[in-house]
């Protein structure tokens, strides 16, 4: 073999083994968006409102499922601000848009920080739960609950609203998602300067209160 045609071979390897390559992260790339979504549906808390972009718990989430080889992917529908209502009229379009396995529910604080009527919050989560389940999703309630200077009775009325609307359509829930957090000793350790936002440290707790109760409803392989 004459030193022409061992470069013309060489130089075909080389070819073949690009689009190898190439083939191969397409494959890989198509795999990852025919993966069963879950749909993260919620407000700043979800949307990482003034922290680095890739540093929320929804995105550690998204680390922990490829991590360890969870088939499934997230899609962070979160909205800063967003209400409850907000969020019941956002969702038909999501679920035509990314047809979930999994839909988690993250909304409700900003209902109470704006005075809404806790029915409409009780009725725009129901309502945003059978949706889900219309269209074939599992679905996790994300529970809040409201400072101390919101009186006793309202805070104990707004905790029981994510959990009558979770135990009357028999939905997983995270009782309180910023427990470990908002309940410290120090309540003003893990967050940002308006002691409303949860730094980026108190991200991986947050992940931790979720984790437990959505694992179980992830698609299995």
């Amino acid at each position: 073999m004459n030193r022409r045609h061992f470069n013309a071979l060489g130089l075909l390897a080389a070819a073949t083994g690009s689009i190898g390559s190439a083939l191969a992260q397409a494959a890989a790339s198509t795999a990852s968006d025919a993966a069963p979504v879950v749909l993260v549906v919620g407000d700043s808390l979800s949307a990482e409102y003034g922290l680095r972009r890739g540093s929320g718990w929804v995105a550690l989430l998204a680390q922990r499922l490829s991590s360890q080889k969870m088939n499934a992917r997230v899609v962070n529908a979160g909205v800063s601000a967003d209400t409850s209502s907000g969020g019941r009229s956002r969702l038909p379009a999501l679920l035509r848009q990314h047809q979930p396995a999994v839909v988690v529910i993250e909304l409700g604080a900003n209902d109470a920080l704006r005075g809404l009527p806790l029915s409409v919050t009780r009725d725009n989560l129901r309502s945003m739960v059978r949706l889900s389940r219309e269209a074939g999703a599992r679905v996790l309630l994300v529970g809040m609950e409201m400072p101390p200077n919101y009186g006793e009775r309202y805070a104990q009325e707004f905790r029981e609203v994510f959990t009558q609307v979770a135990r009357e359509e028999k939905t997983a829930l995270v009782p309180f998602l910023l427990k470990g957090v908002a309940d410290l000793e120090d309540p003003t350790k893990l967050f940002q300067s308006d002691r409303m936002h949860p730094n980026e440290s108190a991200q991986p707790t947050l992940l931790a209160n979720v984790w437990p109760a959505l694992t179980p409803l992830l698609p299995k392989r």
